[in-house]
């Protein structure tokens, strides 16, 4: 699969540009690609729908701040995903941006849309997903239950025989200027052009219906607790045969037994014993997806944190890797035997065993420092 181009590309604004200027690209490059300009032209055809995808992105405050902050994952558009505007056709455009358009062409494949019928939007669903951390680090397929409304089986739909299928109701009137023609939406069928034929038992008068149903999803790596990812097309159904909503999928993160994550970065206390701070030693430390053994010099006081480049989480734009920040604690014994307090107390007065600190041992505030400066 090909990767997504930045949305701010793709319309030629910057990532500064105010909302009057991305809608003013928007609108050039629509007229420019639109498709009764550009009839059997594929190419024309997916400019088209790619500058609408960027456009329904950036038009709006939220999305917009999750794209620049997570990328296309953020807003569901992860290359490879299951998410985000890869399935937008133009009923979704014109019913969505037909605005934009002025009015200046018809619909997709002919057809005013000024007064068209109008195709009602189904409701979006919320799930929440609970992830371990290597899930997060992996990306991974979940199949997950919804109960959602769907067109009834057997529903059938004719045009509303008030405005003809139009959506609209056309009235004329007498004025000392002359006759004027007004349009209103149909009050019969409220601008859908539709009313239902048959009626299966359990419809609701939509035509809809309550179901089960089992929907695969692929969640990209990378991914965090809060953020939310859209399958379009995957909610309810919309009435009357309407475009049906979207299913936003809600991030919660399982808290790892050992690790703890700060963005793509974690971090482990590794706790040690007195001899094996004085003498060195090889340490265990676990990451994400398996075991390492890191070395502990002689000599090493607590508090020292070590790094291990790589070993935390992938961003979530799939740019690079966090790394794994391991605090080394010493460890000290809060009962001892007889014979253990008679080696310490002839080890308490060692020249070697006094604090004797020269200036390049650093406290914890330094240590946080140069962490966020490497």
């Amino acid at each position: 699969m090909s990767q997504k181009r930045d949305y701010y590309e793709v319309l030629g604004v910057s990532k500064g540009a105010a909302a009057a200027e991305i809608k003013k690209a928007y609108r050039k490059l629509a007229l420019k690609y639109h498709p009764d300009k550009n009839p059997d032209n594929k190419e024309a055809e997916e400019k088209f729908k790619e500058a609408a995808e960027a456009y329904e992105v950036l038009s709006d405050d939220q999305k917009r701040q999750r794209y620049d902050q997570f990328g296309h994952a953020g807003v569901g558009g992860a290359a490879g995903g299951g998410f985000g505007g890869g399935g937008m056709n133009m009923d979704d455009i014109f019913s969505q941006f037909g605005d934009i358009f002025g009015g200046a062409f018809g619909g997709f494949g002919g057809g005013s849309r000024g007064g068209g019928p109008r195709r009602s939007k189904g409701t979006n669903l919320r799930v929440k997903i609970k992830l371990t951390l290597a899930e997060i680090a992996e990306g991974v397929k979940k199949k997950i239950k919804v109960n959602k409304l769907v067109n009834a089986e057997g529903v059938t739909f004719n045009d509303c025989s008030t405005c003809n299928g139009t959506g609209a109701q056309t009235r004329v009137a007498n004025t000392p200027f002359g006759a004027m023609q007004t349009q209103t939406t149909c009050s019969s069928c409220n601008g859908t052009g539709k009313v239902i034929g048959k009626k299966p038992s359990g419809a609701d008068n939509n035509g809809l219906e309550r179901k089960e149903e089992v929907i695969e999803i692929d969640i990209p790596a990378g991914v965090e607790e809060g953020m939310q990812l859209s399958v379009r097309g995957k909610g309810n159904a919309g009435p009357f045969n309407g475009i049906p909503g979207d299913l936003l999928i809600v991030i919660e993160e399982v808290p790892h037994e050992s690790l703890r994550r700060d963005g793509d970065n974690l971090h482990y206390e590794a706790y040690i014993n007195f001899a094996d701070a004085a003498l060195g030693a090889s340490v265990e430390v676990p990451t994400v997806s398996s075991k390492v053994k890191i070395k502990v010099d002689p000599g090493t006081q607590s508090g020292k944190m070590l790094r291990l480049r790589g070993k935390g989480l992938p961003s979530v734009q799939g740019y690079s890797n966090g790394d794994l920040f391991v605090h080394i604690n010493v460890w000290t014994p809060k009962n001892v035997s007889k014979e253990e307090k008679e080696m310490l107390e002839k080890l308490r007065e060692s020249e070697n065993f006094i604090p004797n600190p020269d200036g390049k041992e650093k406290g914890f505030f330094q240590r946080v420092k140069d962490m966020f400066q490497a």
